[in-house]
């Protein structure tokens, strides 16, 4: 049974993990508890960094059996969606603020088979979003600025989720609430009385000393 909105999901972000090796990492991750795995594709022109394409999603997929909660932080996602929809992608989401036909672009993405995501940057107002809550299974708050792992929670995004959670319950929608960004036990916790119930994590889950602790930790926050 897929989890709904009411339950807690776990996603330790890859970026976070030793590429060196790759599938035991994401083996670590699913032993320890983890829901999803979150995969961060930049292309160095919408954020100002470069992670990883479409090759490493096809890697995850082919070597571990967990859901793939891929995350295009691309200038042009329209263009570079049926390549990650190839790769095993289980939900993509795309940034309202990308240069695409956000609509089309989520419209795609069901009709391949896979859930459909929308992000918002922290400086991006709920109401850019307001067009599609119909379309998506998961709305992506960014608690940080997006590129760059390691940055502190942006507290100020809070009231945006709670927003998001009263509109999702005034419009009858299911789509969950994903936070991105400075995840640990302690904001996971702001975030879930918010509404938030899809906790992205990487630092906090990755590096820390007990892998399995620091899932549990978030899960019950």
């Amino acid at each position: 049974m897929p989890p709904t909105f009411r339950d807690r999901v776990i996603a330790p972000s890859l970026l976070a993990a030793d590429f060196s090796r790759v599938r035991e990492e994401v083996t670590r991750a699913i032993q320890s508890g983890a829901d999803w795995l979150h995969l961060d594709i930049m292309d160095g022109h919408f954020v100002d960094n470069i992670s990883f394409g479409p090759a490493m999603v096809q890697a995850v997929h082919e070597t571990n059996d967990i859901f793939l909660d891929v995350h295009l932080m691309v200038s042009r996602p329209d263009h570079y969606l049926p390549r990650f929809v190839a790769a095993g992608s289980d939900l993509i989401t795309v940034h309202v603020e990308a240069e695409h036909d956000v609509a089309d672009t989520l419209r795609k993405i069901r009709s391949a088979g896979c859930k459909a995501g929308l992000a918002l940057n922290p400086a991006t107002p709920l109401e850019a979003a307001l067009p599609y809550l119909e379309l998506i299974d998961l709305l992506l708050c960014m608690t940080v600025v997006p590129g760059f792992g390691g940055q502190p929670f942006m507290a100020e995004v809070l009231p945006k989720i709670e927003a998001a959670a009263k509109l999702r319950e005034e419009r009858g929608l299911e789509y969950h609430i994903e936070v991105d960004g400075g995840i640990d036990a302690l904001t996971a916790a702001h975030c879930a009385k918010s509404g938030a119930n899809a906790m992205v994590a990487g630092s906090s889950t990755f590096k820390a000393p007990d892998m399995a602790a620091a899932i549990r930790a978030i899960r019950e926050a």
